[in-house]
């Protein structure tokens, strides 16, 4: 790999270069880590923890049952529908030891969007919490399902706890709705039938799928991107140099999971690239609870932490956020939105280690850049792009641009997928000459090799011709004492094409529009500042706490109308 700009901002000891060929698949990694660090702790959730040894043998058992009572071959697909828990980890590795592909699935999905995903990648296997069946079996006679595995939330737990956990979850918190799925088999039970047979490992290749991780649909149909063994193992490396400056040889890190597994960026950076160091897991299934949250953050001090922006915005804005024990923090590291300034700061602020950005999408696994861990972040940059990893800046017509040039952000490394399931087309629009994968983020490359995000194509906002970038407009806004969150869109406008509007949650009740308007005036010029300025009690989020500025785009549209 030729030297880049990027590469004299390494931390000292971080190659730019990583060999991944020592692990053909995931499964020669899990072989190896499950096993190298077996009497270790691993997942934990709920006050119960798996060893790895306990996982690796139990992942084994339901990878025999795939093999053996399913007759699941290498190359067919599983759905996993869950939040995070013990289950996860254990059905996960277990279909990835059997070569079975794993389709990740939103537990919140309607059932138009369960079967429009089982649709497209021909599922044959679903594994579902109970308290999200009554939608599987709204579509189970549209769908190529042939078999279905049921777990309850509290299975895993044991004994007493796991009987009253899922006691209080159906009959007192009413979370299970009633459904009737009489083929469906229980997870304990296919675990114990797995147990009986000896589980055989298929033959595997670096380029056979490992997920289908399919897109959120926001510029269209859903999409399944195919990431391959090798792309998982390739991440896994590079994020495993660019954390060396935090970690020590037989320190066992302590990552709290609080985004879900089925989100790309859990599901490799906490599920995966955790596991390949022997770190233990803390599994957080409903970090919307934050008081409930923060009781799981002081049951023991914990070294590493992801989150969205709005995450870490809700700790700080918890008053018992402050009392949790940061003394063994290293780092938080923010993915899937822009962190605002304003919850960089206070988190520093608060917990005394840096709040670091980082940048990736479903297509590359995800992490594309990241910054440095050492403490010399860059605060409003995505950092710089992670070993065997290159960035580059392109205009429209697919030419590259040079530093400082504001273009749309295109990366190529053995991280970015083979392509999306079944679309061609698709696939060979969102590359440049069939190498650099197109984001469809609009960014620019500083002299020193930075990276840093403009915003997404989709969402840029044209004011009399003048280009209005709302991760601007939103971080400028989210500095105000009295404001807690806020969402930038463009709205249609006769005049000017577009106007900016902002949609505002309030963290002081007195805060005024016209307030907000004079703090935006000193510190904005003219075209950016919000012609509407709406107030409200919340704003739409994924599941994994990412705004929603889509939505909030056709709200408009339709009071429009």
């Amino acid at each position: 790999m030729e030297k880049f700009p990027w590469v004299e901002q390494y931390p000292k000891g971080v190659e730019a270069t990583v060999d991944y060929s020592q692990f053909p698949t995931i499964v020669d990694l899990l072989d190896t880590v499950l096993k190298k660090y077996a009497d270790r702790q691993s997942f934990e959730n709920m006050g119960k923890s798996f060893t790895y040894k306990q996982i690796d043998e139990a992942s084994g058992n339901f990878a025999a049952y795939l093999q053996f009572e399913l007759g699941l071959k290498k190359g067919d697909t599983i759905a996993i529908q869950m939040p995070n828990c013990l289950q996860y980890p254990i059905v996960m590795f277990g279909a990835l030891k059997a070569g079975i592909i794993v389709v990740n699935t939103n537990p919140l999905y309607t059932p138009r969007e369960m079967k429009h995903q089982f649709q497209d990648a021909k599922i044959k296997a679903v594994v579902i919490m109970s308290m999200f069946a009554h939608n599987l079996q709204e579509v189970l006679k549209e769908v190529s399902i042939k078999h279905v595995i049921i777990t309850n939330l509290g299975d895993m737990l044991g004994g007493l706890k796991g009987g009253i956990v899922n006691f209080v979850v159906k009959n007192v918190k009413k979370m299970v709705p009633y459904y009737n799925l009489p083929q469906a088999v229980p997870l304990k039970e296919a675990l114990k039938k797995g147990k009986a047979y000896t589980y055989k490992k298929p033959e595997i290749s670096k380029d056979d799928i490992a997920f289908l991780q399919y897109t959120g649909g926001t510029t269209g149909v859903s999409k399944g991107a195919m990431l391959t063994h090798e792309n998982i193992v390739a991440h896994t490396l590079h994020i495993a140099e660019w954390f060396k400056p935090l970690l020590q040889d037989g320190v066992q890190e302590v990552m709290i999971t609080a985004i879900p597994l089925y989100h790309i960026f859990a599901l490799s950076v906490n599920g995966i690239f955790m596991t390949y160091i022997g770190g233990r897991n803390i599994l957080i299934t409903n970090p919307r609870d934050m008081k409930a949250f923060i009781k799981d953050l002081k049951k023991q001090p914990f070294t590493l932490i992801t989150g969205v922006n709005t995450l870490y915005n809700g700790l700080l804005n918890q008053p018992d956020f402050s009392t949790v024990d940061f003394s063994k923090l290293k780092t938080a590291i923010g993915g899937g939105m822009a962190v605002q300034r304003a919850v960089a700061e206070k988190w520093k602020k608060v917990t005394g280690v840096s709040l670091v950005e980082g940048y990736g999408l479903s297509e590359t696994s995800p992490v594309l850049s990241v910054n440095p861990l050492d403490g010399r972040e860059e605060q409003g940059t995505i950092g710089v792009p992670v070993p065997n990893t290159e960035m580059a800046i392109f205009d429209e017509e697919g030419n590259q641009l040079g530093t400082g040039e504001i273009g749309e952000i295109c990366a190529r490394g053995p991280q970015v997928m083979s392509g999306y399931w079944n679309r061609p087309e698709e696939t060979e629009k969102s590359f440049f000459k069939k190498e650099w994968f197109r984001t469809g983020d609009i960014g620019v490359m500083r002299e020193d090799g930075f990276f840093k995000i403009v915003d997404r194509k989709k969402d840029m906002i044209n004011v009399s011709g003048f280009n209005v970038y709302p991760n601007e407009v939103e971080d400028t806004i989210a500095l105000h004492p009295k404001v807690l969150e806020v969402a930038a869109i463009g709205v249609a406008d006769e005049r000017s094409t577009e106007v900016v509007k902002v949609c505002v949650v309030k963290k002081d009740p007195g805060l005024t529009k016209e307030e907000l308007l004079a703090f935006c005036k000193e510190n904005m010029t003219g075209y950016k500042i919000p012609k509407i300025v709406e107030f409200r009690d919340e704003l739409p989020k994924s599941n994994v706490g990412k705004i929603l500025r889509r939505v909030l785009r056709e709200e408009s549209q339709n009071i429009k109308k």
